[in-house]
């Protein structure tokens, strides 16, 4: 009985927010783009402000990554994102082509339903508030429970700080009740018009399954490929920089190396040099037990935890400057924990005899689980890149530079996004690094530039011609009659 008061609370909790957020977005959709970008400004400066403390609140209660980083993250979503698309136009007239006598006119969704996960909270929020608001939408959260409380502050600090700049009140909103009935109340509302996802499998399939557009990302597994000709103490760097990086709780952040015979030595060598640790295969047994659940999915023990704290839970001796753990893999599938996704920093490690045995195995990799989302290359053989390029399963391939911030946009020039398209080949609706111009549609003006006349299709060249010869031909064999006669 009380799970069903709670389940019923919720339910309607979203939709007091829903339709508080509705009237909201009425209001921001008659706003100019001044006075839009004037809302969004004040609210990621208090973003930015509060990175700091919002990190050590996301850290401390979810217990995932490190908080140094997560400052990072909450720099990166307010910030950096605010500087790349503070120019942008994303209200009223987009474009006039007065040649074409087109006019692009941007249109709101309405309300967006943000689903947060707990690997992200904060700057998953802040991130997604931005980009919503920017293009006149408004937005309730879906916060995943064990980052409630960070989540709740997040919102409460853009929120305060948006309706001081003139945002109307419950155009930032966030269910404080969160249950898995009031999050699918949140989806299939009719107020609702579009869902962002971003966490689980799970959850991403339901908000497809929901009847409401929607735009989801599926799981990274993105390999990344050490090719013989690249700079090896760079490329190691660059790895151990990502997958160090929080923990590895961001998705494009590396799952696997793959190496040649002819470089397996050096790149090994490097790798423990700067910290990494490569299990024995009795080690590498004993800590595969612990990354999936006997379901099949991701063990939340290991997410977002140091080496020193999964060797601890795994019972492993390992150095205490250990960063990352290796272990070496042959297999590839469903039941092989090493190839799959580790929002950890667990890798695997495996050894090919050329490019092309390389590109085979990425992607059988990628195509049991990631396809659709990131891989990584570092080489300089701009041949063997494109090769990659043109025949990889993803949506982003990251040439010499590390996954997880460059696959967010930090270290590339793609949009900067903490959520990231898969495609059609991952399930998602877009390959896109979601931007807003993922979030407003657009309305055509378009001037009357043809006639039905100019449309109806004239006598071909050809038939004019066939014509012409044919009555020539007449005329001449009337003609020779005539001679003949005479």
């Amino acid at each position: 009985m009380v799970t069903l008061d709670k389940d019923l609370a919720s339910i309607q909790e979203v939709r007091d927010l829903l339709s508080a957020a509705k009237s909201a977005q009425q209001i921001l959709a008659k706003m100019s783009q001044e006075q839009i970008d004037q809302i969004c400004e004040a609210m990621a400066t208090a973003a930015y402000e509060a990175r700091e403390k919002l990190a050590k609140m996301a850290s401390d209660e979810t217990g995932f990554g490190i908080w140094q980083d997560k400052v990072v993250k909450n720099s990166f979503a307010s910030k950096f994102v605010w500087n790349y698309i503070k120019d942008m136009k994303t209200v009223g007239i987009l474009n006039e082509d007065s040649e074409k006598k087109v006019i692009d006119v941007a249109v709101p969704v309405g309300v967006v339903a943000g689903l947060i996960p707990s690997t992200n909270p904060t700057s998953t929020v802040i991130y997604k508030a931005l980009i919503a608001i920017k293009t006149g939408n408004a937005i309730v959260f879906s916060p995943h429970p064990n980052a409630l409380n960070a989540i709740l502050e997040t919102i409460k600090i853009i929120s305060e700080a948006a309706e001081k700049a003139g945002c109307p009140k419950g155009a930032i909103s966030c269910m404080v009740k969160p249950t898995m009935q009031g999050t699918a109340e949140l989806m299939k509302h009719d107020y609702t018009s579009l869902i962002l996802a971003t966490g689980g499998s799970a959850m991403v399939k339901a908000a497809y399954s929901s009847g409401t557009p929607a735009i989801g990302v599926g799981p990274g597994n993105g390999p990344a490929y050490i090719e013989k000709s690249a700079d090896i103490p760079l490329a190691v760097k660059r790895i151990m920089d990502s997958k160090t990086f929080d923990n590895g709780t961001i998705c494009a952040s590396e799952q696997s190396i793959i190496v040649e015979t002819s470089n397996k030595a050096a790149v090994i060598a490097e790798l423990k040099k700067q910290g990494a640790y490569f299990l024995s295969p009795s080690e590498s047994a004993q800590l595969e037990k612990y990354i999936m659940r006997p379901n099949g999915s991701m063990n939340p023990q290991i997410v977002g935890k140091s080496v020193q704290a999964i060797a601890q839970l795994t019972s492993l001796s390992v150095p205490k400057n250990a960063r990352v753990l290796i272990a070496e893999e042959t297999k590839v599938g469903h039941k092989v924990p090493y190839s799959r996704e580790k929002l950890a920093p667990i890798l695997a490690f495996y050894t090919v005899e050329n490019w092309e045995e390389a590109c085979a195995l990425s992607m059988d990799i990628l195509h049991h689980e990631g396809a659709g989302h990131t891989m990584m290359i570092h080489s300089q053989n701009d041949t063997i890149i494109r090769a990659f390029g043109l025949k990889k399963p993803v949506s982003r391939v990251l040439v010499n530079t590390p996954g997880a911030l460059g696959g967010i946009g930090a270290t590339t020039n793609m949009a900067p996004a903490l959520t990231l398209g898969c495609g059609a080949v991952g399930g998602s609706s877009t390959s896109d690094n979601i931007s807003p111009e993922n979030l407003f549609n657009i309305r055509r003006i378009a001037y009357g530039v043809r006639e039905l006349e100019d449309l109806r299709e004239e006598p071909s060249a050809s038939n004019n011609s066939s014509s012409i010869n044919e009555e020539q031909l007449v005329d001449t064999i009337v003609e020779r009659i005539l001679a003949k006669l005479q």
